[in-house]
């Protein structure tokens, strides 16, 4: 007897290349597409951060910025890096630093912010893109998941502040857990904004 596949289950092989062609393929920024796990980063209202996460978050701890930190001088996160008792930190570079200190706090389950304007890529995920870059692509850019893109009905030049975790193991970039403002207003506000493009212009 023949077996036959599902008709609703692609073969093994095409849904392999497919990734291999996804991982391989380069964005219009000049990026890789980011780590395919974290298309599965989600907005969880309940434990106020990723799903999954194991490390509790500390309610009493301020959220630390991510601007604040990139806004000082590597002398001070070389001084600020060494009594956190980071290793060999006098040799790591500035956005080493940083990532070390943001790695550090986390640990700790002390919350991090960060915000940007969003870009989506045709991939179907985004980055929030910093004013101190021209908005243009960089090194501290925050992944966006198409989870949170779709949920909240997110859009290119939208301003986005939330929660943030640092890179895992094979990944580039900051990514974002949990959306606190978008356009300065509650997520669940912006759910079911409309297009600007479908608003009924007034005429005085």
């Amino acid at each position: 007897m023949t077996a036959t596949s599902k008709p609703d289950q692609a073969p093994a092989r095409s849904r392999g290349s497919s990734r291999a062609r996804r991982r391989g393929a380069r964005n219009r920024d000049g990026n890789p597409p980011q780590n395919p796990q974290n298309e599965d980063d989600l907005f969880d209202v309940e434990n106020g951060g990723e799903e999954g996460s194991s490390t509790p978050r500390d309610a009493n701890v301020p959220a630390l910025h991510l601007s604040e930190l990139k806004a000082l001088h590597v002398s001070e996160l070389l001084q600020m890096a060494t009594e956190a008792g980071v290793e060999g930190a006098n040799r790591l570079r500035k956005q080493e630093l940083v990532f070390a200190l943001l790695r550090n706090r986390a640990r700790r389950g002390e919350p991090i912010c960060g915000d940007g304007a969003l870009e989506v890529l045709p991939d179907g995920f985004g980055f929030l893109r910093s004013p101190d870059t021209s908005y243009l692509a960089g090194t501290d850019d925050i992944y966006v998941s198409p989870s949170q893109i779709r949920r909240f009905n997110l859009r290119t030049g939208d301003t986005i502040e939330g929660e943030i975790r640092t890179p895992k193991d094979g990944e580039r970039y900051f990514a974002l857990t949990k959306l606190d403002k978008i356009n300065g207003r509650p997520p669940e506000e912006c759910k079911s904004k409309i297009l600007f493009e479908n608003l009924t212009p007034l005429h005085p």
